[in-house]
């Protein structure tokens, strides 16, 4: 299955939301609404600094990582990102993959 790094900031009512209902109830939502999509949670970590989560998950597809995403973001409550992750065979083969790309003026 796809794996997928998902970072994203709370918005000053997520926020309020995660210090009433406190950390681990917000994983729980996070793996039943990814397991909701068809995915398996692997990491949820809280962070400070650029972002206030980092979260690694499997997903079926890309349509189901999109499903996930908007939920999420309409909410008004999070800003999220979703970054899609390749392994390290799946670079090698795009490395053998030559394309005929021609640099702007060149």
């Amino acid at each position: 299955m796809p794996k997928y790094l998902i970072t994203g900031n709370y918005t000053a009512q997520g926020a309020k939301g995660v210090q009433k209902e406190g950390g681990t109830k917000r994983r729980q939502v996070v793996e039943t609404l990814t397991k909701e999509a068809g995915g398996k949670l692997e990491a949820f970590y809280f962070s400070f600094g650029e972002t206030d989560f980092a979260i690694i998950a499997e997903m079926p597809d890309s349509v189901s990582a999109a499903a996930l995403s908007l939920s999420v973001n309409s909410s008004g409550a999070v800003a999220m990102r979703t970054i899609p992750l390749i392994t390290a065979e799946e670079m090698d083969a795009a490395a053998k993959k030559h394309l005929g790309y021609r640099p702007p003026g060149q």
